[in-house]
Parts: structure tokens; sequence; C-alpha cells
């Protein structure tokens, strides 16, 4: 199986760092050689829009199958790598969700994107209530901490 980008992230930060991602403002801009606008038609009337993209900047060296701790903090319990959303997955995939602030033509304007400058997206998708968990949520203290300061 073999994913195209469709578009780039375009703006925003230019260096990969763990935290303070929710004022980020990016824009995300669909391939014009394979999309037109209307591929965004009706997105603005969302609040927000999950985003599939590559974590293109992490070396093939550098991908984790096993366990390790989030972060290397020495605090938090070994977890397996699906276990926890770190960017040195197999496949190299992040999942976002953030706000869309406004469509212009191809361009998404966004907020709260944790992808930096020039990362390949693969995949746009509205976010729907319905679509989110059902029943209670729960996750250990560990990634409570660990999201503290994310956005």
């Amino acid at each position: 199986m073999v994913s195209e980008p469709v578009g780039l992230v375009v703006g925003g930060r230019a260096h990969v760092a763990d935290d303070d991602w929710g004022r980020e403002r990016a824009v995300i801009r669909l391939d014009s050689g394979r999309f037109g606008p209307e591929a965004l038609y009706g997105l603005e009337s969302f609040s927000h829009v999950e985003v599939v993209y590559h974590f293109d900047r992490v070396p093939e060296g550098k991908i984790e199958t096993g366990a390790r701790r989030p972060r290397g903090n020495p605090d938090w319990p070994l977890v397996g790598i699906f276990a926890q959303r770190g960017r040195n997955r197999p496949n190299r995939l992040g999942v976002s969700r953030c706000r869309v602030v406004r469509v212009d033509g191809l361009d998404v304007h966004v907020e709260g994107l944790d992808a930096v400058d020039g990362t390949p997206v693969l995949d746009l998708k509205p976010y729907m209530a319905e679509f989110g968990p059902r029943g209670e949520v729960s996750q250990p203290e560990w990634a409570t901490e660990l999201m503290r300061d994310y956005y």
C-alpha cells in the first residue's frame, strides 16, 4: 500500500518540539495538481478537522517497535509503541485534531496542528462529535502529565 500526500503543512513551526502547540497557526495547502477548491467545499462549516500526516523527519533508524518510557522519563512506565503517540512509530503516521480557522481556495488555515512546516499531509477529515469516543474515557496518570503542556 502506498499513500500519496494530498498536500503540505505551510508555516507554523519550523522545528519539531514536544509542547505548546495550542496557539500554533499553520496552513494545510492541498496539491493543486490533484485537487481544485471544490475538494474543500463545506469544510469551513466544521469547527475542527482531523489531519493525518507523515512524520517525515523521523529517520528509519529511529523507528521503534517495542516498549520505551515516554519521552525517556524514568518516572513513567515502560509502555509499548502502540500504547503511546510518539513520532518514532513503525509507519511514522501522525493524527491531529485542530481548529479550522478558515478555508481559502486550496488552503485550510488551522490552529493547534502539531505538525511542522513542510510536513506531508495524507488526509483530512472533518471532526464529527459522533466519531468521538462513546462512554467514559480513561487514561493513565503519566499520559495526563505528558499532555499537560502539549496544547
